[in-house]
């Protein structure tokens, strides 16, 4: 039987082997989003999230009380805030804990509570109606524990979201053509398998969605779109051949649409 919890971990691993050090190193990972909550200034929700809080908002009750687990800059907290008796976010970053704080105190929310701290190491027996996490679990090695305690903390229901695939087109085109693309490791469906290998059998809602990046300059978008290539050597002329196929120019802007997917995964734990 394929060990899933084993998988997760060895898929934190980069292409090279080594675990990137965001993953391990705690100073790094304060430091990324210090930056990005600099840059952020306000709240303000990514496109996306508007489309998944719908599908997460209809799962909760106007009295629950909510866990959400590494909220990061906000994308479901006030919305959900707004839809339930109380809402308490854990995250180990403090300048997002300070960055929510703020945000709550101006738009006036008196019903969230904010605690820095990571979710892994937090030993407080408390039970919420409702514990949720959306893409907080990439430095999360112990999976199994991880999703276990959020089985053992939910009254009611346990919410673990993803974002996912398919990767950008010109990419997975790429892919076909040989070249070595840095694709995702880890994807809801581990997640899914792990759930099952601990004989707890979720829902699993796919959203899906649409994503448009808009750059000013060709040069730009080209810069962008070829991160994820890994060949020390590559046809420029032959990746702007493919990456023109899905890039428009309107109004002297370059922009690529391409689908991807959430996915919302859900069990009552009184039901496993």
């Amino acid at each position: 039987m394929t060990d899933y919890i084993e998988l997760w971990k060895q898929a934190m691993t980069d292409h090279t082997g080594k675990i990137p050090n965001r993953l391990k190193d705690d100073a790094a990972e304060e430091a990324f989003w210090a930056s990005k909550v600099a840059a952020k200034k306000q709240h303000k929700a990514d496109p996306y999230a508007k489309i998944v809080q719908q599908e997460l908002l209809a799962l909760l009750k106007q009295d629950d009380h909510v866990l959400e687990i590494g909220p990061g800059w906000g994308n479901y907290t006030f919305d959900i805030a707004k839809a339930v008796r109380k809402l308490t976010c854990i995250d180990s970053s403090k300048s997002i804990i300070s960055f929510l704080e703020s945000q709550a105190n101006e738009k006036g929310f008196e019903n969230m509570e904010l605690i820095h701290d990571k979710w892994e190491s937090d030993n407080k027996k408390v039970k919420y109606d409702v514990v949720f996490g959306f893409n907080c679990y990439y430095r999360m090695s112990e999976i199994g524990h991880t999703l276990l305690k959020m089985n053992d903390t939910a009254a009611r229901l346990a919410i673990v979201g993803m974002t996912t695939g398919p990767e950008k087109p010109h990419y997975m085109e790429l892919k076909q053509r040989g070249y070595t693309i840095n694709l995702r490791r880890r994807d809801y469906i581990h997640i899914l398998n792990v759930l099952y290998q601990l004989g707890i059998l979720a829902d699993c809602k796919i959203v899906k969605l649409k994503s448009k990046k808009i750059y000013s300059t060709y040069e730009e978008a080209i810069r962008d779109n070829t991160t994820k290539i890994l060949d020390e050597h590559f046809s420029y002329d032959e990746v702007k051949t493919i990456l023109n196929k899905y890039m428009v120019e309107k109004e002297g802007v370059f922009e690529y649409e391409y689908p991807f997917h959430a996915a919302l995964m859900y069990w009552n734990p009184r039901l496993n």
